[in-house]
């Protein structure tokens, strides 16, 4: 199993009003579409799958929002290819440990972006910061 692309297709950043009291970020990752299609790799064309993704960052009370879009390109053996594109066709189902190594890929860069986009526009962060916490002396460590 290898993710050989990754690329966003549109991405969507709304600020609506100033950021005041307390605020509560959820942010989503789906998978919208799987086609098996071929790319060229080296002097051969060889079989992968597009995941298409939809990560969505929503702030509640709604003072904006985000939204990335793209695909990523999954590498693997013709037989396991064919039978996971089946299998979504069917019943739109991806065995477990193929999703979670393709939603973890998902998460970690739509993750950075959303970070990147929400200082852009002036939204608090999406994801959860580290904090600095000042104590007595003999506690060591000031990040939490």
């Amino acid at each position: 199993m290898a993710v050989i692309g990754f690329n966003f297709s549109r991405i969507n950043v709304e600020r609506k009003e100033a950021a005041k009291g307390k605020i509560n970020v959820s942010n989503n990752v789906s998978i919208t579409n799987i086609e098996q299609t071929n790319i060229p790799l080296g002097k051969e064309k060889q079989n992968v799958l597009r995941f298409s993704f939809e990560f969505t960052s929503k702030f509640d009370p709604d003072i904006g929002n985000i939204i990335l879009c793209g695909n990523l390109l999954f590498l693997e053996d013709d037989k396991k290819i064919k039978e996971i594109h089946t299998n979504w066709k069917k019943d739109k189902s991806v065995p477990k440990d193929i999703m979670s190594g393709i939603l973890n890929t998902v998460l970690s860069r739509c993750n950075i972006q959303a970070l990147i986009l929400s200082q852009e526009v002036n939204l608090p962060p999406p994801v959860p910061l580290p904090k600095v916490r000042v104590e007595a002396p003999e506690n060591k460590s000031y990040i939490q």
